[in-house]
């Protein structure tokens, strides 16, 4: 008989064991061993059924058990150190607090996502961005940055995978209750449950509870919609993540900008947090954050504009896609309905909300309200998450700042980076710990500096080969008992599954490739030539083991095909014992998938990766890199500690063309050079040009990738200027800023370069090296003054279109004016600081002390085209 309700039973934990409970709620524990060590010694068996959850396991264990502990000294005294440990770790001093310039810093920063992965025992993400929401926490957890988590807590999470009898992904969403996760309802004075509310068209209500998680020092906001107070239509809006209709999703990301910012307010109230000075938009999902806090200016006496200046200063968006079918597009109508005087913020015009959404500019459609645009209107500071995607995203962005070249759209980059305590095995920990000590190694970890993984040099080579073999030889049994699960749910009897037990060999080389599976990542660039692929697997001296994992959205057929592809190939006889596909990917496989691989394969379609962080987590265990030059590995390749894919740039209208080629290059690097390298024997023995590169991947790449390096450049490059504007901006600069902008945008139209000359010779003249020469330009300005624009000169090499590269911008000098015609007279320098062919121009740009760039309003003024034959080349 089905129960109608579940609910879970808890024991009471004898006074002696109380701090138990507090360790098991502080997710602290997913990334520090000793935490883990001592629930893993409260019942072992329990805690290996319980997927190592502290809040199960408590959940779970007998009350003579409990009592036995209350009683074992040798337990507490374990359980004082670690729960003092805690104690010191969430109220000591860290990097942060140790900063010279902490009085600059913001109080407090919220950061909103929506999703985050921070255990596998709170299963609220789908992929990458969930992920590298998580690390940031804990990185800026291990930092002492004043963080606030924002995010939605869906009560099926993402789907589980599993696989049909012939290869087909099936998706399972299992129901989660809070009150079985690491999570504490968020209560107001009275004890009543704290919550949110948001009013709907028809005069109908979106209710939401807040929950809490404790990550370490970070406090994470969850908003769950799945309350008695709401109808049934209401309940569902966080019940899946990137789950439903457009409807849907229009909720969900109302729920979490909106909803978002009232329950920071809420928890701020009710903890005596200090209020945050700047909101860290994670992706467009959470755009909608900086309406709710226009609104509260406004309610404060703002108008529109002064509290959008407001914001826009204290706001950092960062965005992760690569390509605009990766953006949440909503109709405009359909935005316009869900705001206004029958709906939420009605103190808002409508038409003010849409236009900061609306893609009005070239090539954009205005009846759809992208959520990036409008991420990127409201933020002052915005960024890409590596060096080659900032130069992706300021050329599909681009349209927002027209007259600007690419290189000048104002979103720069920070690279992401992982957390280290997290990811890295913890056999790699305790060889660095045997090396330089443990508190050097979790520095190392935590706040980096390539100082301390220089030691990695020093560790012996028998060392580093036998930690490899021991990880990977994990990994083999970790891949056979899933395997094993995997066929039993398939359909597969046991008398089936002999063959099995000799899948992998813990000798051979070891290749890992696990992600989410849209098309670009080419899940199956490696079965291109499937004979090719067989002879790599089936080598006689140097073989080659694949392990596999990744799920498709539930709606992408194509990702679902792929992967079905992929699992018949898998699971042919012939070589089955040599590449595996594993479903159901998330963090616990991960954990033990990069560690045991000796190289991570990447083979996306550049520039499509972002940044693509999981060779990070590999790299970080002594894992080499094979990868297309995209994401990070374009930034950080060396031949001294990986391998690049080269990619077949000039076949990109032909995607199978490319896809062969690229294919071909992959089996030659594994046939000719990575094989042969890892089954090469020196004198001792050991593959010691293979250590060589290990050491050298630990050595370079270790203080690179590590999320607290990553934290650390938001907080030096970001949050603290957008604290500093944000304090700027009180509410009469705030409007006198405004104003000063709607003033230049209503003069622009008569801003023009009226005339150039320079004291150059004629211009069929060669110039020579380190020549100045005087630039004279007279401007008309219309209604506007000097102090409010800047006349630059702008010269550089010139290509063969004649447009300026490597561009040098020199400001020019008012001399005189206005004339009888209006019109000012500015000068200054030109230098021929390098030879070739030479150009240069003159353009007027909006200049006021807050902007953050010179490109903040998009306006600039260019001599005309008929100008072109004066300003344009000076030299060839």
């Amino acid at each position: 008989m089905k129960a109608i309700r579940r609910f879970t039973v808890r024991p009471v934990l004898p006074e002696a064991l109380h701090p138990l409970s507090e360790l098991a709620r502080n997710l602290r524990w997913s990334w520090h061993a000793e935490t883990r060590d001592l629930f893993q010694s409260v019942d072992p068996e329990r805690w290996a059924a319980s997927g190592g959850d502290p809040v199960r396991l408590l959940g779970s264990v007998s009350v003579r058990r409990l009592a036995e502990l209350a009683e074992d000294r040798r337990f507490l005294r374990q359980l004082t150190a670690v729960a003092d440990d805690l104690r010191d770790y969430v109220t000591g001093d860290r990097w942060y607090q140790g900063q010279a310039q902490t009085s600059e810093l913001p109080a407090a920063i919220a950061y909103f996502s929506p999703e985050f992965g921070i255990t596998a025992a709170l299963p609220q993400y789908s992929g990458g961005l969930g992920i590298l929401a998580g690390d940031h926490l804990k990185a800026a957890s291990d930092l002492g940055v004043p963080l606030i988590g924002v995010g939605l807590l869906y009560r099926h999470g993402y789907f589980r995978q599993s696989l049909s009898r012939d290869g087909w992904q099936q998706e399972h969403y299992p129901v989660l209750d809070p009150n079985e996760l690491p999570l504490v309802p968020l209560r107001e004075p009275d004890g009543s449950p704290a919550q949110v509310d948001l009013a709907l068209p028809g005069g109908r209500w979106l209710h939401a509870r807040i929950w809490q998680a404790q990550v370490g020092r970070v406090p994470l906001l969850l908003l769950d919609s799945d309350v008695e107070e709401n109808d049934l239509g209401e309940r569902g809006v966080t019940d899946r993540l990137y789950g439903g209709g457009s409807e849907h999703r229009l909720l969900q990301e109302m729920l979490l900008g909106i909803g978002g910012v009232r329950a920071v307010r809420t928890y701020c109230r009710l903890t005596g947090h200090a209020g945050p000075e700047v909101f860290h938009t994670n992706e467009g999902h959470a755009g909608f954050l900086g309406l709710e806090r226009i609104a509260e200016l406004c309610d404060e006496g703002l108008d529109f504009d002064a509290g959008l200046e407001a914001v826009r200063s204290g706001t950092v968006f960062t965005t992760h896609t690569p390509v605009p079918a990766g953006i949440d597009r909503f109709d405009r109508e359909l935005v316009a309905r869900h705001f206004g005087p029958d709906a939420e913020l009605p103190r808002i015009d409508v038409g003010r909300i849409l236009g900061l959404g609306m893609e009005t500019y070239a090539d954009g459609d205005p009846n759809v309200f992208n959520m990036a645009v409008m991420g990127l209107r409201l933020a002052q500071r915005a960024n890409g998450v590596s060096l080659l995607h900032g130069h992706v995203s300021r050329d599909m962005f681009s349209g927002l700042w027209p007259g600007f070249d690419p290189d000048e759209v104002p979103i720069t980059s920070v690279t992401n980076g992982v957390h280290a305590p997290t990811w890295v095995a913890p056999e790699v920990f305790r060889l660095g710990a045997r090396q330089i000590g443990a508190q050097r190694t979790e520095d190392a970890m935590t706040v980096g500096g390539s100082e301390r993984w220089d030691s990695v040099g020093d560790i012996p080579d028998q060392d580093i080969w036998e930690l490899r073999r021991d990880l990977r030889e994990q990994l083999v049994m970790e891949v056979r008992e899933r395997l094993a699960a995997s066929w039993r749910q398939r359909g597969a009897g046991t008398a089936e599954l002999g063959w099995i037990d000799g899948v992998l060999d813990p000798d051979v080389l070891t290749i890992g490739f696990a992600r989410r599976v849209p098309s670009y990542k080419r899940l199956t660039l490696m079965l291109r030539d499937q004979d090719r692929l067989m002879d790599l697997l089936l080598h006689p001296e140097r073989p080659v083991q694949i392990v596999i994992a990744g799920k498709a959205h539930p709606a992408d057929d194509g990702g679902k095909r792929l992967i079905q592809e992929l699992v018949r190939f898998a699971d042919d006889p012939r070589v089955r014992h040599r590449i595996v596909f594993l479903p159901d990917y998330g963090m616990a496989m991960a954990q033990k998938l990069y560690p045991g691989c000796d190289v991570w394969l990447n083979n996306p379609l550049r520039p499509l990766e972002a940044c693509g962080t999981s060779g990070m987590k590999a790299a970080l265990n002594g894992c080499l890199n094979l990868s297309v030059l995209d994401g990070w590995w374009d930034e950080w390749f060396r031949p001294d500690f990986g391998w690049a894919i080269p990619t077949a740039d000039g076949t990109a209208t032909d995607d199978d063309r490319r896809d062969d080629l690229e294919a071909s290059a992959l089996y030659d690097l594994l046939e000719q050079r990575v094989a042969p390298r890892f089954y090469e024997r020196g004198q001792g023995g050991l593959p010691d040009r293979w250590i060589e590169m290990v050491r050298q991947t630990l050595t370079h790449l270790g203080p690179k990738v590590l999320a607290g390096r990553m934290v650390r450049e938001y907080v030096e490059r970001l949050y603290a200027p957008a604290a500093r504007a944000h304090r700027s901006l009180a509410p009469d600069v705030a409007r006198e800023l405004a104003e000063w902008k709607a003033r230049v945008r209503g003069a622009w139209h008569r801003v023009t370069v009226d005339h150039v000359e320079t004291s150059a010779a004629p211009l069929s003249t060669a110039a020579e090296l380190g020549a100045t020469l005087v630039l004279r330009v007279r401007v008309g300005l219309g209604d506007l003054v000097p102090d409010d624009v800047e006349v630059q000169a702008v010269s550089g090499r010139v290509d063969t279109d004649d447009r300026i590269t490597d561009a040098t911008y020199v400001p020019l000098k008012p001399v005189g004016g206005p004339d009888g015609e209006g019109r000012w007279s500015y000068e200054g320098p030109l230098s021929l600081d390098r030879t070739g062919s030479f150009g240069y121009t003159v353009r007027i740009l909006p200049a006021h002390r807050l902007l953050a760039s010179a490109a903040e309003l998009g306006l600039v003024a260019v001599p005309s085209e008929e100008m072109g034959e004066v300003a344009g080349v000076l030299m060839r």
